[in-house]
C-alpha cells in the first residue's frame, strides 16, 4: 500500500518536474522571472503595437543568464544540455513565441550554423558577441517563392577574383533588420554555401515586414542582397550543400517542439484561473462539467507533449536523435498547442480575443509556428516516407 505524501499539482499534473535536476528548475526559474520582469508587463502593447522596441536590452538580459547559444560549447556558450535548452525554450515561449524565436534564430540557427561549419576565425569573431548578446544575428534560407523548397533557391554568389558577390532576396527573416551578421545561404556554382555577412556591408538591405497578425511582437524582415561583396573568406568552409542549413534547422526545430508547450501550457493556465472565478448560472463555469472536461483535455495534451519533448531532450543529449524524430515532435506539439489554444479561447468566451489574456496572442502566433521551420506538411511527409520508405514530395 502506498505511503507517499505526494499532492496533485494542477501545474505540474503528471509530476514531470520530478525528471529535472535542481540546477534544470534553477535555469526555468532564472528565465521565468527575466520573463516576468522584462517582458510580461509590455508584450501585450508590443503586441498590438507590432513592435518588439526592447529587443536588444533583451537580448543582452538573456545573454548575462547564458541563454544565447547555450547548447554549444566554448566561445562564450554556456555548453549546457539539449534538455537545459528546452526547458529555457518552453519558458521563453510561454511567455511569448516571438521571444523564443528571437532565442532560436540567435543560438540555434545564426550561432549553430558559425559553431558548425565557420571557420575558427568567423568562430572568434562572432561568438563571443552573439552569446553575449552584443551582436545580433539572422539565417537567411526562405525566399519570397521558395520556402518548403530550398533546393530552388535563387539567391546566388559568384566569384569575382578573389571576392563572392551575392545577389538575391530573402524573406520572412526573424532578427534581420536589427541584425549585425546574416548567415546567407545561396547557390554557387559548386553547390549551395554558406556566408557570414555583416549586415553593414554595402549592397545588404533588411526591410522589415509590416502588417503581421501573428509574431507581432517580432522582428520579421526582407534580406536584400543587391551586389553584395564579400571577401573569399566569408564562406563557411566546412560545408556545401543543404546539409548545412537543414542541419540547422534541426537545431531550430528541437527548440520548437519544447516551445510550444510552453504557449500550450500560458493558456492552460489562463483557461484554469478563469473558470475558478468566471460565474455563470450561480457557480464558477469551473465547476460544469463541459468546462471540465476541455481543461481535462487541454492538460492531457499540454503533459503529453511535454512528455514528448524530454524524451527527445533525452535522445538528443545521447547523440540519439534523428531528424525523423524531431519532425514527429514538431508535428504533433505545435498541432496539440494550436488545439489547446483553441478550447482555451472557448473557456474565456468573449474575453477570449482580449489582450488581457494571453491565449488569443498565443493563438496567432502559433499559426505562424505551425508552418515555420517547416511546415506540418513537410513533416508530415517526412514521417510518412520514414514509415514507408517511400518519398512523396516530388511527383
Amino acid at each position: 500500500m502506498s505511503t507517499s505524501a505526494a499532492k496533485f499539482d494542477p501545474r505540474d499534473p503528471l509530476g514531470i518536474d520530478a525528471e529535472f535536476t535542481p540546477e534544470q528548475l534553477a535555469i526555468r526559474d532564472s528565465i521565468r522571472a527575466l520573463c516576468r520582469d522584462h517582458v510580461q508587463p509590455h508584450i501585450a502593447e508590443w503586441f498590438e503595437r507590432g513592435e518588439f522596441p526592447q529587443a536588444r536590452e533583451i537580448a543582452r538580459e538573456l545573454g548575462k543568464l547564458g541563454v544565447l547559444g547555450m547548447h554549444l560549447e566554448g566561445y562564450g556558450c554556456a555548453g549546457m544540455s539539449a534538455v537545459d535548452y528546452g526547458i529555457a525554450c518552453e519558458e521563453l515561449e510561454s511567455c511569448d513565441s516571438g521571444l523564443r524565436s528571437l532565442v532560436s534564430v540567435q543560438g540555434s540557427l545564426a550561432m549553430f550554423a558559425i559553431w558548425r561549419w565557420g571557420s575558427e576565425e568567423h568562430k572568434q569573431q562572432w561568438l563571443p558577441k552573439m552569446a553575449a548578446g552584443e551582436a545580433i544575428g539572422c539565417f537567411g534560407l526562405t525566399e519570397p517563392d521558395h520556402g518548403s523548397d530550398p533546393a530552388s533557391m535563387r539567391t546566388v554568389a559568384r566569384k569575382d577574383g578573389s571576392d563572392w558577390v551575392l545577389n538575391g532576396r530573402k524573406m520572412w527573416i526573424t532578427n534581420g533588420t536589427i541584425a549585425d551578421v546574416a548567415v546567407v545561404w545561396a547557390r554557387t556554382e559548386e553547390g549551395v554555401r554558406g556566408f557570414v555577412v555583416p549586415t553593414d556591408t554595402p549592397g545588404f538591405s533588411a526591410p522589415e515586414i509590416k502588417h503581421k497578425l501573428s509574431l507581432r511582437a517580432s522582428v520579421t524582415s526582407e534580406l536584400v542582397l543587391d551586389d553584395v561583396r564579400l571577401p573569399a573568406d566569408a564562406v563557411l568552409p566546412e560545408v556545401t550543400g543543404l546539409r548545412g542549413p537543414l542541419s540547422c534547422l534541426n537545431e531550430a526545430r528541437y527548440g520548437i517542439v519544447w516551445g510550444a508547450v510552453g504557449a500550450a501550457r500560458s493558456c492552460l493556465e489562463a483557461a484554469v484561473e478563469y473558470a475558478r472565478t468566471r460565474e455563470q448560472f450561480g457557480k464558477p463555469i469551473g465547476g460544469f462539467q463541459l468546462t471540465q472536461e476541455k481543461i481535462a483535455n487541454m492538460a492531457v495534451r499540454v503533459n503529453n507533449g511535454r512528455l514528448l519533448a524530454l524524451h527527445l531532450g533525452k535522445r538528443k543529449d545521447a547523440g540519439k536523435l534523428l531528424p525523423q524524430q524531431i519532425s514527429f515532435g514538431k508535428l504533433d506539439n505545435v498541432r496539440g498547442a494550436l488545439e489547446v489554444a483553441r478550447t482555451a479561447r472557448t473557456v474565456l468566451g468573449a474575453n477570449g480575443i482580449s489582450l488581457e489574456y494571453p491565449v488569443i496572442r498565443h493563438m496567432t502566433n502559433l499559426e505562424s509556428v505551425l508552418t515555420y521551420e517547416g511546415t506540418s506538411e513537410m513533416h508530415t511527409l517526412t514521417i510518412g516516407q520514414a514509415m514507408t520508405g517511400i518519398p512523396a514530395f516530388r511527383s
